[in-house]
């Protein structure tokens, strides 16, 4: 898969997510037996693995988060790459720049990749050495120790969050999306540029699914493809995407790859309780019955094209999955359209929010309608989610119990667009005052 993507030049640094799973387990020992001397094709590539522990949000308690932290830290000692491990209270700490899609640099032609692998094979022949092993070593040897434990403070506004949610569909689809935050913050502070999931084929099939049940349908070829690109500087690649879970158990059975098996929200629920149990019981019970059900459902995502709709290459992006917005208020072929198609005098929620608390303050003062901030808040963080999004944050009844970092770019957005707009308006009526003296 990575040589026939060339997505990953030599030397680059690839943060490999692990969460202790028999997929990503089986995917760090791969990258382990492709960076040895004996590989056949051996990788160029410099690894480090992120570990996210989610046992507050999963309801464990401190003794068995300890106990599992403790074996994490031996799995990924054992194979000498830079390791981070990192609890999913620290969003609550992350800066409002997580969400901001940094500038993507321009994708390499099939001759600068070549050009970087003569390069590195030169400097690895010039130094004697695997420059490989000598960078990753050099890296597991720096002080890089994990941060401290999270406070109780964030263990327990963590823990009021999750509880919060109404239903499990809500729980799992936020837990994604917090944890796909944190580990591209870890990635941006560490160096890295590509990202590998152990997504398998059977796993991407489920999340195919469930992603078009979900109202997602839009982003279908950014949530299961090969490489994501929606983050700017940071690639999300799923190298594990064309092998089943069956195969990888056979895998992880002949060669003893070890594996951390963690309690997830949707442990002990039962077939119904959410969209994705229900979705991967109705999978995995139709490829008991017909075996090639996966590999169809696999092979319709591969034909899948990451064309945004007209007009939206270039416009505002989801505030939670930083996918292209894909809602708007005229009759479209979106979930979103056909919802306010028979309502055309529905208001935007900001609307809705500013004609809820009255005349602006500054409306006597010459000010434009909305600029005294009196806009709500769910308002702002609403305006600026996808469809999909939407619909879980309404299982959410106060978005103020989101990390701060989420309200503050909510907030950001929606002044700098007042702020835009409120320009756009001076202009506007500057050049209609210059074309009315010019009458005259």
């Amino acid at each position: 898969m990575l040589g026939k993507s060339r997505l990953i030049f030599p030397g680059e640094k690839v943060l490999l997510a692990w969460s202790g799973g028999p997929s990503s387990s089986s995917m760090v020992w791969q990258v382990l037996e492709g960076l040895s001397r004996d590989s056949a094709k051996r990788l160029r590539f410099v690894p480090g693995v992120v570990y996210i522990d989610e046992g507050a949000a999963c309801g464990q308690s401190p003794e068995d988060r300890a106990r599992t932290l403790a074996e994490v830290k031996l799995a990924l000692q054992t194979t000498g790459f830079p390791w981070h491990a990192v609890a999913l209270e620290e969003v609550f700490s992350l800066p409002p720049s997580a969400l901001r899609c940094s500038a993507q640099e321009a994708a390499g032609t099939e001759g600068a990749y070549k050009a970087a692998v003569d390069s590195f094979l030169q400097q690895q022949h010039a130094l004697g050495t695997n420059g490989v092993e000598r960078q990753s070593q050099h890296c597991a040897q720096d002080p890089q120790s994990p941060a401290g434990p999270p406070t109780t403070a964030q263990t327990q506004a963590l823990s009021r969050l999750f509880d919060s949610v109404k239903t499990l569909t809500a729980k799992e689809e936020l837990l994604q999306t917090l944890r796909t935050h944190l580990i591209l913050h870890v990635a941006r502070n560490h160096g890295y540029s590509k990202v590998m999931t152990g997504d398998s084929c059977t796993r991407l099939a489920i999340k195919l699914m469930t992603s078009l049940a979900l109202g997602r349908g839009a982003f279908l070829a950014w949530d299961t493809g090969f490489s994501d690109e929606r983050h700017g500087d940071v690639v999300v690649v799923r190298p594990m995407r064309e092998h089943t879970l069956k195969e990888v158990a056979f895998y992880n059975r002949l060669f003893a790859v070890p594996s951390i098996c963690t309690p997830a929200l949707d442990t002990k629920a039962p077939e119904k309780a959410s969209i994705h149990r229900l979705m991967e019981a109705f999978i995995l019970r139709l490829q008991a019955q017909f075996p090639s059900t996966v590999s169809t459902v696999y092979r319709t995502s591969e034909k899948l094209v990451k064309a945004p709709r007209a007009g939206c290459a270039a416009g505002p992006r989801c505030l939670l999955c930083m996918c292209t917005l894909d809602v708007d208020t005229a009759d479209s072929a979106t979930a979103f359209g056909a919802q306010t198609s028979h309502l055309p005098q529905m208001q935007t929620p900001v609307t809705q929010a500013r004609a809820a608390a009255g005349p602006c303050c500054c409306a006597g003062m010459g000010g434009a309608p909305g600029c005294c901030k009196r806009e709500d808040p769910r308002a702002q963080v609403m305006e600026q989610l996808c469809y999909g999004c939407r619909v879980n944050m309404k299982d959410l009844p106060s978005l103020e119990l989101l990390p701060p970092y989420i309200l503050s770019e909510a907030q950001l957005r929606s002044q700098r667009a007042t702020a835009e707009q409120e320009i756009r308006e001076y202009l506007l009526g500057d050049s209609e005052d210059e074309a009315g003296t010019g009458e005259s």
